[in-house]
Formats: structure tokens, C-alpha cells, sequence
């Protein structure tokens, strides 16, 4: 079969019959034409009766993909990708993450799997917008869904849409006027210090060092977990290196940090003799004082505290203020910090939070300072 090609970029024309091209224009059968759309993939026409008819069809598509290429683009775009199902459209994004490290993939393949999948996995990608992403985020909160849970879900909801609008799919945002998942400040409940000590003493030892290393030196569950002897880097400094990853049940870098990168925090005398005294009575593992009970050579798994929380509120025995989680052993050291004046911006770096606004919308109800007691300090000086 010969071919025509006119002028480069606007196609060609041809004929699929058994007649030589110095027979075309006596031959009954039809013109084909040949051309690359906006997207770049080879499209094929037919049904034209004369040469003159098949180039100017050529002559048309490539004026109008000259002329409003931007709105052709977007025009197939939509076709291709708004009847697309979540699922297909999530894989394809989700293949385009190669700067993502193996234990983020896994947290995003988790994500995927226990939230948005069950929620979105056959909707039709060009039927997003704010009602249907506002329902996600009250049906996560009725069912009880962590709130770290509920953002990060969120987070990569909103990575994939935004990916969505980006390629034109919604003439509106469809994230726009959304309100995500915060952290209600009144979630934070922190138990007192009497609490708080029989909260600690209810416990084994493992549960006590980690609840000392969670309210005297700040540390998440994970980095507690993987305690060493060795990252005591003064009498008074605790430096944290990594974390035991809940997914991938292994040690991991810290929380928004890369491999190698560290926090160093208060070392509290009381905690440092923890430390010291759990090593003394128990050894350690290449200095790592916490370990799987049924696996030396793994780490204390993350369950094992959680289900000895559960076990000591199931008790009764002790007092736990109502809606204390694990994290208010946390919660506990950023409110000593802060009751202590001491400044937030340090607070907020030695919890890792990643950026400062995250410790003010959680704990700014806890700092000493107020407008009313600005105004008396701010007056001394203008008033001598």
C-alpha cells in the first residue's frame, strides 16, 4: 500500500486496495487519511472521495491543531482520562513516584488499599469535585479513623486529584474550599504528673521506658522503640536517629528525614537512668535496648505497647484522663515544655514536627503568654 505524505507534520493520504497510485483518481474506492493528533498517537480517517477532499480534511486538522493546540490537548485529555476509574488512574500516578523510598511506597500502597480504594476504587475520575471529597472525609471521621490516618489518606487524595486538574480534567478545583482533616487541639489530652506516674508504674518495663522516653524526651512511639544506649551523646542530650516503621516492622529514617539524618533532644537525669538501668538489668543488642521477645534479631514490634495500653485502661486500676491515647505521653512533654516557657520554636524541633505552625495549632493553648499579659510587659518599658 503507497502513501502520500504532504507537508511535514500534516499526515498523508492513501488508498488500501490492490490498484497502483497511478490508477487513484479512477479507482472507485475511498481516500484514507493518516495524521498525528494533539496528543502526539497516529489517528485514521476514511469515507473521502477525491484526493482534494482527503487534503483538505489534512489541511483542516492541522490548522486547528496549529492554531488552538491547547484546547485540543485538554479536549483529548478529557476523553481519555475523565471515564477512567480511580484504580487506573491511582496505578499510573503512582507509578510516575520514583523518588519515593521503599518504606514510603509501602505506606502509600497501604493508603491505597484500606482507604481509597475501598471508597473510590470504580469511580469515574472526571467526577471528583469538593461534595465528593468532603463526604471521604466525614465518612473516615465516623468510622473512627485516626486523625494521623485521615490526613495522609488525605494527602495523597489530594496529590492524585490535584495530578487530575493539572491535566485539565475539572474546570474547578475540586479540592478548593475543603477543609482537611486538623488536629482539634481538645484531641490532646495530657495526663497530669500523678497521672502520669501511675499511668507509667501500671505497666511493664518495657512500657515504662517507653512512656519515660515519650513524656521526658518527646520521642514518637516508633523512635522510643528503638531506643540505643549508644545515641546518649551527653549527659543531658539524647540523639535520635530512626524509628521502628509500623509498616514495614524494621528500623527506618526519622519522620520527614532522610537516612542519616537526626533530632537531638533533653535528656532528663531521670530518663537517662531509665536508659541506663534497663541496659544494666537487661543488656542490650548492639546497643538497642528494646527487641522482639520471640525474635532477638527484630525490633520490639509497635503492637506490643498498644496492646498493653489497651490491657492497663481495660484494667481500671489507675487513673487515665478521658481520650488519653499512647500519644499523650507525647503530648505530656510538649506541655511540660511549654508551662517552662520554654520556646516553642525549640519544642517544635525537638518533636520533629515539620514545620512550626504544626506545634502552634496543637499546643498553643498551652503557652503561658496572652494579649493581656503582652500589654502589661509591653507597658513597663513605655511607662518609666
Amino acid at each position: 500500500m503507497a502513501t502520500i505524505n504532504l507537508v511535514r507534520g500534516m499526515g498523508s493520504f492513501f488508498k488500501e486496495c490492490e490498484h497502483p497510485e497511478s490508477r487513484w483518481p479512477r479507482c472507485p474506492h475511498d481516500y484514507k487519511i493518516r495524521y498525528r493528533n494533539a496528543a502526539g498517537r497516529q489517528a485514521e480517517e476514511s469515507g473521502f472521495s477525491t484526493q482534494e477532499k482527503a487534503k483538505a480534511r489534512l489541511a483542516e486538522v492541522y490548522q486547528a491543531r496549529k492554531s488552538n493546540p491547547q484546547n485540543q490537548y485538554k479536549a483529548e485529555r478529557i476523553q481519555k482520562y475523565s471515564p477512567m476509574r480511580f484504580e487506573q488512574y491511582a496505578t499510573e500516578w503512582k507509578a510516575s513516584q520514583r523518588d519515593l523510598s521503599p518504606s514510603s511506597r509501602r505506606h502509600l500502597d497501604s493508603l491505597l488499599l484500606h482507604h481509597l480504594y475501598p471508597a473510590f476504587q470504580s469511580r469515574r475520575m472526571g467526577t471528583f469535585d469538593h461534595k465528593v471529597v468532603e463526604a471521604f472525609i466525614q465518612s473516615m471521621e465516623r468510622n473512627g479513623i485516626g486523625l494521623a490516618t485521615q490526613s495522609n489518606a488525605f494527602d495523597k487524595l489530594k496529590s492524585i486529584l490535584l495530578d487530575a486538574h493539572r491535566l485539565g480534567l475539572y474546570d474547578d478545583n475540586p479540592l478548593d474550599g475543603v477543609k482537611p482533616p486538623q488536629y482539634d487541639p481538645k484531641r490532646a489530652v495530657i495526663p497530669s504528673p500523678v497521672q502520669l506516674h501511675g499511668i507509667r508504674a501500671s505497666g511493664d518495663d518495657v512500657f515504662r521506658i517507653v512512656a519515660d522516653l515519650m513524656s521526658g524526651c518527646g520521642m514518637r512511639n516508633g523512635e522510643a522503640l528503638a531506643v540505643n544506649i549508644n545515641n546518649i551523646v551527653a549527659d543531658d542530650v539524647y540523639r535520635i536517629t530512626e524509628q521502628v516503621n509500623q509498616t514495614t516492622k524494621t528500623y527506618a529514617p526519622l519522620k520527614h528525614r532522610k537516612v542519616g539524618d537526626y533530632r537531638d533532644v533533653p535528656l532528663p537525669a531521670r530518663v537517662k537512668h531509665s536508659i541506663e538501668w534497663y541496659a544494666n538489668t537487661y543488656g542490650t543488642i548492639d546497643g538497642y535496648l528494646l527487641r522482639n521477645p520471640r525474635d532477638l534479631t527484630k525490633p520490639m514490634p509497635n503492637h506490643y505497647i498498644g496492646n498493653q495500653w489497651q490491657r492497663i485502661k481495660k484494667a481500671g486500676l489507675v487513673d487515665i484522663p478521658e481520650g488519653m491515647v499512647v500519644y499523650g505521653f507525647r503530648h505530656f512533654f510538649a506541655s511540660n515544655c511549654l508551662t517552662h516557657n520554654i520556646p516553642i520554636t525549640d519544642v517544635a524541633e525537638w518533636m520533629g514536627h515539620r514545620s512550626l505552625d504544626i506545634t502552634f495549632t496543637i499546643y498553643r493553648h498551652l503557652m503561658p503568654g496572652s494579649i493581656g499579659r503582652a500589654a502589661q510587659v509591653l507597658n513597663l518599658d513605655l511607662a518609666a
